[in-house]
């Protein structure tokens, strides 16, 4: 079967749109097929050097192939790890591709990592519009949560999982007993469950995992939070908060913990040069840090694309779309020097990069990081934040709907967009008119357009070619 055409992007900078559209072509290399012996689907993507799935890696890998106009399976990349389900509901993070056995390490004897799978199957839904899939996998995801409970929460109620299973594994953060990352993740899992429940019209499902989403929330700022310093730490056994100032404090964000106020003081750090504003924003420990390093040192600095990622988002969730699409700009062009290394070195897009010095990052006796070509990471700069926050485009198909952010008037927009069984278009210009923003669509749909936070309007779209006249609005 010949392959569509994928969205195509336009921006004034060339050279990040041929690094949109070269990470395309660079995915042929990391299709894969299952077989009976593993257990995995027939076609699913991955890293071509490694020898396991990953969860981590999987779910955030969702988040970039859900615009490839349907020319690579998304649904696979969970799916897999859905059919390892166990009897109590464990999902392990890690299964080998030889033979589909769970990987288990004596750090990590239960095999967890972060449970993203709620959050990426509700962007999923909203970018594939398949309601039916949501119905199929609740029972799946509900009982992984509920193994999740009885493994991890303590009689505190908080969650205790070992440093590996945070995807940090050499950040400082000695005495952790309670990472205050998984915690916020249960409360991530939880939203997103209670959102999927509203999507299926199931009160039930929507109420309890509200009521759970609460409990773990109110904990988390009861115990985790420090008002002297505006800040969520990690938890030793005795619950004594461990006072370094890690990226993992970040994920409240996304799980909409902290009150306005102390999201202020939160984002304060993010706004910090001397923390974590960095050249390449975010890096994975705060640059006042004493084990900090400018060339990353594994997790002690470097800036990882899916924690940029959740940190973006999160700051969306709080209204922060001006700081989002810079941290998202400056963090591109970092990624763009790495590609085309002024030195004359071999160019790549790499799984993490220096937070205060050109190019990939680096970790002393650990050959393997950063590994190169690492689109799993790497796409979700190129390809979803270009999308979703250079151009400022949130899609959902089942609502048949696009929002439109327009942080600043510029020459931009998508072409080709496939909006459930209709491919759109959306371009802004400047024509003696004024500026415009010129539209294409199969079907009628509904734009939202928000305009320098000045201009708000939602209009139908029909079928056909329009255009509409920003001054007009």
């Amino acid at each position: 079967m010949a392959k569509k055409e994928f969205p195509k992007v336009h921006f004034y900078d060339q050279d990040l749109i041929d690094m949109y559209d070269s990470t395309w072509r660079w995915f042929d290399d990391f299709v894969k097929k299952g077989n009976e012996k593993n257990g995995f689907a027939s076609k699913y993507l991955n890293y071509p050097q490694n020898n396991v799935i990953n969860q981590f890696d999987a779910c955030f890998l969702s988040f970039s192939l859900v615009y490839s106009n349907r020319n690579f399976p998304v649904i696979s990349l969970l799916d897999n790890f859905y059919a390892k389900q166990e009897e109590d509901g464990a999902i392990r993070g890690e299964y080998m591709e030889r033979d589909g056995r769970a990987v288990f390490a004596e750090d990590n004897p239960e095999g967890v990592l972060p449970p993203l799978f709620a959050w990426a199957e509700y962007n999923i839904y909203h970018k594939l519009g398949l309601k039916k899939r949501v119905r199929e996998i609740m029972p799946v995801l509900e009982k992984y949560f509920s193994w999740i409970e009885k493994t991890f929460r303590k009689e505190n109620g908080l969650y205790s999982v070992p440093l590996s299973a945070t995807m940090m594994v050499n950040a400082p953060r000695e005495g952790m007993v309670y990472p205050i990352d998984f915690n916020a993740q249960v409360a991530v899992t939880a939203l997103y469950m209670s959102a999927l429940g509203e999507i299926l019209n199931d009160k039930e499902i929507s109420y309890r995992y509200k009521r759970a989403f609460f409990s773990i929330k109110t904990r988390i700022n009861t115990k985790m939070w420090n008002r002297e310093d505006g800040f969520y730490y990690d938890l030793d056994r005795s619950e004594n908060q461990i006072r370094v100032k890690t990226i993992a404090s970040f994920w409240t964000l996304l799980a909409e913990i902290p009150n306005e106020e102390r999201s202020d003081g939160l984002i304060g750090h993010l706004t910090n040069p001397e923390e974590f504003a960095v050249d390449n924003p975010v890096p994975t420990i705060s640059a006042d840090e004493s084990m900090y390093d400018k060339f990353g040192e594994g997790f002690r600095g470097s800036v990882v694309p899916p924690f940029n990622y959740m940190v973006i988002k999160g700051l969306e969730k709080y209204g922060k779309f001006d700081l989002a699409r810079e941290f998202s700009l400056r963090h591109l062009y970092s990624v763009l020097d790495a590609l085309h290394p002024e030195e004359g070195g071999k160019g790549a897009l790499w799984e993490a990069y220096a937070p205060q010095h050109e190019g990939p990052a680096k970790w002393s006796g650990n050959k393997n990081f950063p590994r190169p070509m690492f689109l799993t990471y790497a796409a979700l700069s190129t390809v979803t934040l270009i999308i979703e926050n250079i151009l400022g485009l949130y899609i959902s198909l089942p609502r048949k709907t696009v929002d439109w952010t327009i942080p600043t008037l510029e020459i931009m927009g998508i072409e080709n967009l496939e909006l459930k069984r209709n491919m759109i278009t959306i371009l802004s210009n400047k024509s003696g008119r004024g500026w415009e923003i010129r539209l294409k669509s199969e079907k009628l749909y509904y734009l939202t357009i928000n305009i320098l936070d000045s201009k708000k309007k939602t209009l139908p779209i029909p079928s056909g070619k329009c255009s509409i006249l920003i001054d007009k609005l």
